[in-house]
């Protein structure tokens, strides 16, 4: 196995956050210790560097302006190297040696579903910030990304009736690709369309151009993907190096999460539609506040925050820690009763509710469209609400619920 690469507010965490931590670790309060794990390496790394910067980011207001309950946040940050092993190593090592408050971490479904029920089992507070298909029912782990009835259910309609009802999907061969193609297809005969087609492709593949043939001979009005990670930006590369680009427009669940579209040329990437809870374009007074102040801590190290990801990593540590606030303890059980109130983030993403239904959240959907490495926020659609999930998981009738549902999607 690889050296496991483990770091106590280390590189930029470090260079935000402990001078903080000094000036309250020398009032004698004990720190609290946050955990996250994300990947700071591997194929997942896209999605995991920007997601790890707002979790700094995060760490180091809160403790600028005081801390939490009289006390510094300690964040001990853990880099998987997208290895699903090291997940399970690294969840084990937050709940028995490090103690951990809370623990925000995992970027795809399989990786949450190796932390998630060993964090269960410690009695380890989760907080998974991720865009996801839904599902998740376990009062200890709180879901704060969007799911398919939030953006697939905005994107569907919305692409259908700018380029026709004939849809091709490409997706990612494991749960969110494969769960989400039965939602894109839901939402396709909803509105009265076809699928030509759906093909899915693990995570490493690179060469699509098979793919692309097929996609060529099916002559669909639209493609949707569900790519996922660095390998699968040779898609979007290889569809626009085929001339595809413009012929049959794109539209996507994931692209822009892993800043694909500063990879990617303007050439490449302009005109692909994309969902998500959040664009850095976003033109409200409290994101322009928040990316001001981003910018003036982290300076060139700031990363571009495309999709919802790394946003949703700053909202759910945010959330957590005014749930800390209401309890005025730190003590899981007392935490998550106060979020299951409906604890509010009035964020740069607009407004974010807990829904203590489901453990999941009610915010705003964006839709977006590339544009010269950046997004142009086409649609906005406040407060939807996770009713996918709240189909099949009721957390105050269910309790003791630990367990991700596949939703009977209707197609």
């Amino acid at each position: 196995m690889p050296i496991a690469r483990r770091s106590i507010l280390t590189g930029l965490g470090a260079a935000l956050a402990m001078p903080a931590v000094m000036r309250h670790a020398a009032l004698g309060a004990d720190p609290i210790k946050v955990v996250g794990i994300h990947d700071a390496s591997g194929g997942l790394d896209i999605y995991g560097k920007p997601m790890i910067a707002c979790l700094d980011f995060a760490v180091a207001e809160l403790n600028d302006a005081g801390g939490l309950l009289g006390r510094p946040v300690q964040l001990i940050n853990y880099d998987p190297q997208s290895n699903i092993q090291l997940y399970t190593q690294f969840a084990t090592e937050a709940a028995t040696k490090d103690r951990a408050a809370v623990v925000h971490g995992g970027i795809t479904s399989a990786s949450r579903e190796a932390i998630r029920p060993i964090l269960h089992r410690y009695q380890t507070l989760y907080f998974y910030n991720t865009q996801y298909e839904g599902g998740v029912c376990d009062r200890n782990c709180f879901c704060t990304g969007s799911t398919p009835a939030q953006n697939v259910n905005k994107l569907v309609p919305y692409v259908m009736k700018t380029w026709g009802k004939k849809i091709y999907v490409v997706a990612a061969d494991y749960n969110y690709g494969q769960i989400t193609s039965k939602w894109i297809t839901k939402y396709c005969h909803d509105g009265g369309g076809s699928i030509a087609a759906v093909d899915f492709f693990p995570l490493d593949v690179t060469d699509f151009g098979p793919a692309i043939q097929k996609i060529q001979a099916a002559k669909p009005d639209v493609v949707v993907s569900a790519l996922v990670g660095g390998a699968h930006i040779s898609f979007y590369r290889q569809w626009a190096a085929a001339g595809m680009k413009s012929r049959i427009p794109m539209a996507s669940t994931t692209f822009g999460g892993g800043n694909e579209s500063l990879v990617l040329s303007p050439e490449e990437g302009n005109g692909i539609v994309a969902a998500f809870s959040y664009f850095q374009e976003i033109d409200t007074p409290e994101n322009k506040a928040f990316l001001q102040k981003f910018h003036a801590k982290l300076g060139s190290a700031a990363p571009y925050l495309g999709g919802e990801l790394a946003m949703r990593t700053y909202v759910g540590f945010n959330l957590w820690a005014e749930g800390v606030r209401k309890a005025g303890s730190i003590d899981r059980m007392k935490v998550i009763e106060a979020l299951e109130t409906g604890i509010t983030n009035e964020g740069p993403p607009g407004r974010t509710v807990i829904d203590g239904r489901t453990n999941h959240v009610t915010l705003n959907v964006y839709l977006a469209e590339c544009a010269d490495h950046g997004f142009k926020v086409l649609e906005t659609y406040p407060q939807q609400p996770p009713a996918d999930t709240a189909m099949v998981c009721n957390l105050v009738k269910d309790p003791n619920s630990n367990r991700q549902y596949v939703i009977d999607v209707k197609i």
